[in-house]
């Protein structure tokens, strides 16, 4: 008897982007999937679009989760890429607050240099500019960055990394302040990032990190926020380790709500004068306890995600089967993985809205529902809205708190679908 045998870049163990171990402990195989951002033109709609391998590894050195390599940061973050932050009424809200409590706790006022990387539309950095700080926002995809422009904040449009970040100092850009929202993940050189940061920041500057928390990703069971546009996923555990490869001290840590949970690094040379906060070690402690420094509960996560999808797909079968019309809201890249990995398409989703112009008039990767205008959920007068960006329900229900008029309700389909 003959025996195939078949080698394929899957067979291929990756590696870590951070300290080159080889990966053999994987966290989750959500199969195949489209590019979470590249939403669909009508006149593509008969095209086939790309779908690759979705998986998350964890490395058993220093702990750091992670996707394959598949595409470059360049195929993703293009000049087309729809995220705008300002439309997010809540995230505006976010960003204000943190500007007001980093200019209070580290001094800063008229002049002090605030750079951003990923700064997107301005949503954060204008408010930096009321305060009469030095902004400066770097961000690679010209449709966001452009939009900041008109806004008046000084925008490079390049992706960030040592070498950028040694101009910028040649410039007279040595950060007082240096922000970086949910940027951290979208990077596939993270020591390049890293580095950049090291050499960016002034003497006694601080840097802040915002990322997911792996550990509440897990806790929550939040698989849809794995996707190819996020290359990693931290802990603190990792971040200390990361961050100290560069020089960098980690010295405080915040956990917030954000995204369904984040962790803020805040990092500093490691010979500055900024006192190392006891919280450091409590948030050490919560992820030891949950098991992150072992292999077990990655291992068990798995099966909990595929509990998640059960649930989901339960509850919709069953509110079709009873004749339930069913719209979504929002067309997040969460919501891609979500609905991709569950199956979920047409048959059960009419359409999603959105409130990014950007986005309407276009289909969701892959499941190729249409996105539309909040208005459609009036004229429709659907049964049920599901929630696609769960992390801003509550924004969400009360945009929308219209549709209790016709007994219109919403469902959330994560940690496990429930109908509120």
């Amino acid at each position: 008897m003959t025996t195939l045998s078949l080698s394929t870049g899957r067979d291929i163990a990756p590696k870590c982007r951070h300290c080159g171990t080889e990966l053999s402990l994987k966290l989750i195989d959500l199969g195949m999937s489209p590019v979470a951002n590249d939403y669909v033109d009508p006149e593509n709609y008969n095209r086939a679009e790309p779908f690759y391998p979705l998986e998350a590894f964890v490395c058993r050195e220093c702990r750091l989760v992670q996707t394959r390599d598949l595409l470059a940061a360049s195929d993703i973050f293009r000049d087309d890429y729809a995220y705008f932050s300002s439309h997010s009424t809540s995230w505006l809200e976010h960003a204000r607050s943190y500007v007001d409590a980093m200019a209070a706790r580290f001094g800063l006022g008229a002049g002090s240099r605030h750079v951003e990387i990923a700064s997107n539309d301005g949503y954060l950095l204008q408010y930096s500019l009321k305060r009469q700080l030095s902004c400066l926002g770097i961000e690679p995809c010209a449709s966001v960055a452009l939009e900041a422009r008109e806004k008046g904040i000084d925008s490079r449009i390049e992706f960030f990394g040592r070498d950028l970040a040694r101009r910028l100092v040649d410039e007279g850009w040595s950060a007082d302040l240096l922000t970086a929202n949910n940027v951290l993940a979208h990077v596939p050189d993270i020591n390049d990032f890293v580095g950049g940061a090291k050499i960016l920041l002034a003497p006694e500057g601080v840097a802040t990190f915002e990322v997911q928390h792996l550990l509440t990703l897990m806790q929550r069971h939040q698989f849809d926020t794995i996707y190819h546009e996020h290359f990693s996923y931290l802990s603190l555990i990792a971040g200390q380790r990361i961050f100290a490869a560069a020089g960098l001290r980690v010295f405080d840590v915040e956990l917030l709500e954000t995204h369904g949970g984040s962790i803020r690094f805040f990092v500093c040379h490691q010979d500055a004068q900024h006192p190392e906060s006891p919280r450091v070690a409590e948030v050490l402690a919560k992820e030891r306890a949950y098991g992150l420094d072992g292999d077990a509960i990655y291992t068990a996560w798995n099966e909990a995600v595929k509990e998640t999808k059960r649930s989901l797909l339960e509850l919709l079968i069953s509110l079709k089967r009873a004749g339930k019309t069913i719209a979504g809201y929002g067309a997040p890249a969460k919501g891609v993985t979500l609905l991709n990995f569950c199956g979920v398409a047409r048959d059960f989703i009419d359409f999603t809205v959105d409130r990014a112009p950007s986005k309407q008039g276009r289909y969701l990767p892959g499941v190729r529902i249409p996105i539309l205008s909040p208005d459609a959920i009036f004229e429709a007068k659907p049964d049920y809205v599901l929630v696609l960006p769960w992390n801003l329900k509550h924004e969400i229900q009360a945009q929308m708190a219209g549709i209790r008029e016709w007994g219109g309700r919403f469902i959330i389909p994560v940690p496990k679908a429930t109908i509120e």
